[in-house]
């Protein structure tokens, strides 16, 4: 048996009928952008999650840069943000010419807000909350600190559509929401795609501006903005998608129950979740100090696997200007040298999922 780190053609297949159609009345309507799906997408993905507005955009990374540059992140400005995230995350933060400051992650991989305080400066504008790998973070001290210190928040929830902290859905606790329908996320579109959600009346406005060449009428530009718009047919391929969100959510958490409760080696570290937080699954991480080897031996055995992260941003070569040595974040960079990401899919039968686990139980 041969088992694949991820796979997105079964939930395809499961609706493929649905999809096809959604597709072909987007070509036969003759209207490709800006239309009637991504006004509707928009809609119907602001009530999902409980935020007022939802606005559609390119990517998950435009979703990043484009809230920081609506909250006014600038140069000269710093953001928070926890040192073992996807770069990303990183990258809207500087592409606004601002710095970002790193804290260490907590035990359940989200950012550590015992350590938020003690990077605070002066020149602190916003902390940036990535619900990694599906699991809500401690959102009530984020906030407790963001009134505090008067600072913007903005979450980063591309692996984590549908996730809440106590009962609230991410993406509604800051001034922003970021989302990406990247194809592997649980709410994947079949290219590139992402949001912005807000309960802000200005901030909507701007980003509705800014996605479409800072032009509130065409032709009509009242200021430099960019091209970010959600594709009319990711759009309509999201609509459907969106009503089975639920049952893909249902559907990991299940996996993951099986494998916290099969899986039995002292070779790996299971992942936790925290007391009032939820996981979507976007992926199912384990740890092991000897990853390289479990690596060679699951793929050995037909278990393919994934790294997210081998590389922290801060030592990557895009940031060496950040000037911060290897040691810097201890905790962020065990975690890169440790971390795994196991199969975890849509559409995973029984069969794999026993395989996986027969196979990583043997391991040592």
């Amino acid at each position: 048996m041969q088992i694949m780190p991820n796979r997105m053609d079964r939930e395809f297949y499961k609706h493929q009928e649905e999809y096809e159609k959604a597709a072909l009345n987007v070509l036969r309507s003759g209207w490709y952008v800006l239309g009637e799906n991504v006004a509707e997408f928009e809609k119907e993905f602001a009530e999902f999650v409980g935020s007022k507005y939802c606005v559609g955009v390119a990517s998950g990374l435009d979703a990043l840069w484009i809230a920081f540059r609506a909250l006014g992140i600038k140069e000269g400005d710093e953001v928070l943000v926890q040192g073992n995230t996807y770069i990303a995350s990183v990258m809207g933060i500087t592409i606004n010419g601002a710095r970002p400051v790193f804290v260490e992650p907590d035990e359940y991989y989200n950012i550590d807000t015992c350590k938020i305080e003690d990077k605070i400066t002066d020149k602190t504008k916003a902390i940036l909350v990535v619900h990694l790998y599906g699991q809500a973070s401690n959102m009530t001290s984020v906030m407790k600190i963001a009134k505090k210190y008067g600072l913007y928040v903005v979450e980063d929830c591309a692996q984590a559509h549908g996730a809440s902290w106590n009962g609230q859905q991410v993406g509604t606790f800051g001034d922003i929401g970021c989302f990406s329908f990247y194809p592997s996320k649980n709410l994947g579109a079949y290219g590139d795609a992402g949001a912005i959600t807000t309960n802000s009346d200005q901030i909507r406005d701007f980003v509705h501006m800014f996605r479409n060449y800072g032009s509130e009428k065409r032709y009509y530009n009242k200021l430099v903005g960019t091209n970010s718009r959600l594709d009319e047919i990711q759009a309509a391929l999201l609509r459907v998608k969106l009503k089975y969100i639920q049952e893909v959510s249902q559907e990991k958490k299940k996996t993951a129950e099986r494998y916290l409760e099969e899986l039995d080696t002292r070779e790996i570290v299971l992942p936790k979740i925290r007391k009032g937080s939820d996981s979507v699954w976007h992926q199912f991480v384990i740890r092991c100090s000897r990853r390289d080897s479990l690596i060679d031996y699951l793929n050995n055995k037909g278990v393919g696997t994934i790294i997210h992260y081998p590389i922290p941003p801060h030592l990557s070569e895009a940031y060496q200007y950040l000037e911060l040595d290897k040691g810097s974040l201890p905790i962020t960079e065990q975690y890169a040298s440790e971390v795994l990401s196991i199969p975890m899919y849509t559409g995973m039968t029984e069969d794999e999922q026993r395989f996986v686990i027969e196979n990583l139980n043997t391991f040592g």
